[in-house]
């Protein structure tokens, strides 16, 4: 009878350990895993070619390069007849349109050329297609809980980050295959009891020096479901 009850025992607490739900830690770790496995996202050099589609906006071809090691980005934008390129070289901007620089601050501005908005638009490459490597950076505070969640029909982790002030203000909402811990979708609020900001469901996956990820992003408004617009990963290199 002892020996029963010992099993038993064994038994309850064995299967209690192992069903312990996942940290949310664990769960980003194991999707690192799978998109980069061999750790190369913050040493990548190389490009990218995106073509961009909106309801109210002609195509748009953006050819992004990135020089991690060396903090270097560089824009090639075309778009209705125009080149515009933009260099940002750790803080420092530069600018030409159709090959020359621009000739009057009216024309940089007709054109959004800033460093400030350079800035911001060098940040959003690196956050989107460095994910989910870039929720390991400085600022970023992952709630240690995690929801299993059914969303846009599929079964899904859903891990919620805050970030630091001085880093951002948005709440994102990542969800996670449960069987590969492949990133699937994510979605972020400016003020979660408003139900503003977007959500962007991902499709498809590119092979990028060893890499995976997603090659195309559609863009929703969380509150009305609004179709805002698609950027598609059409090169690499």
């Amino acid at each position: 009878m002892k020996q029963i009850t010992f099993l038993v025992l064994i038994f309850f607490v064995t299967f209690s350990i192992f069903s312990q739900p996942m940290e949310a830690e664990a769960i980003l770790e194991k999707s690192i895993a799978y998109h980069d496995p061999q750790g190369r996202w913050h040493t990548f050099v190389g490009n990218l070619t995106v073509e961009s589609q909106s309801p109210n906006a002609s195509l748009r071809t953006s050819v992004i390069q990135l020089d991690l090691p060396k903090n270097n980005y560089q824009s090639t934008v075309r778009q209705d007849g125009n080149t515009i390129v933009s260099k940002w070289d750790n803080g420092q901007c530069q600018y030409s349109i159709n090959g020359e620089t621009p000739s009057s601050p009216a024309l940089a501005e007709k054109f959004g050329l800033n460093c400030d908005r350079t800035t911001w638009l060098r940040n959003y490459y690196l956050y989107l297609y460095g994910l989910p490597m870039k929720l390991k950076d400085p600022g970023t505070q992952l709630h240690p809980e995690v929801a299993e969640v059914e969303w846009m029909g599929g079964l899904y982790y859903r891990l919620r980050v805050d970030y630091d002030p001085k880093v951002g203000n948005d709440r994102w909402y990542f969800y996670f295959d449960t069987t590969t811990y492949q990133l699937r979708h994510y979605q972020f609020y400016h003020d979660e009891s408003q139900n503003d900001g977007e959500y962007i469901l991902l499709a498809e996956e590119q092979e990028l020096q060893g890499m995976k990820i997603p090659k195309t992003r559609a863009w929703y408004t969380n509150k009305e479901g609004v179709y805002l617009g698609t950027d598609t990963l059409v090169d690499t290199n």
